[in-house]
């Protein structure tokens, strides 16, 4: 097994770890960054084979890289940091109505 995945596994294993013990929105959030980062890593780590080349300065077709699953990652990222923006707004918005960022306070006051 290449290096590559067992560190994207480990850094995903780390990002669920931190969801289920956060206490605080913020850093769930960022939790949630950290595992959608490294979902990002393993499936670009899966979609390359070795060895290949880029397809932009390639004369060897045979052996290049497919642009899909880059450009389906680029575009996950994109939505990604728009959803961490969202997050973020919705959590000042949170602290500014109940005055806390802590998820057992909040469902408490929520009902």
């Amino acid at each position: 097994m290449k290096l590559s995945i067992i560190l994207a596994f480990i850094t995903l294993l780390i990002g669920i770890y931190g969801l289920i013990i956060s206490k605080n929105i913020i850093k769930s959030i960022i939790c949630f960054n950290i595992s959608q980062g490294a979902v990002v890593l393993l499936f670009l780590t899966f979609s390359k084979e070795y060895p290949s080349s880029i397809p932009i300065i390639s004369e060897n077709s045979s052996n290049m890289v497919d642009p899909l699953p880059q450009a389906l990652m680029l575009t996950t990222i994109v939505i990604g940091a728009a959803i961490t923006a969202l997050a973020l707004m919705l959590s000042i918005k949170i602290f500014h109505y109940y005055g806390t960022l802590d998820w057992k306070e909040f469902i408490e006051r929520n009902g």
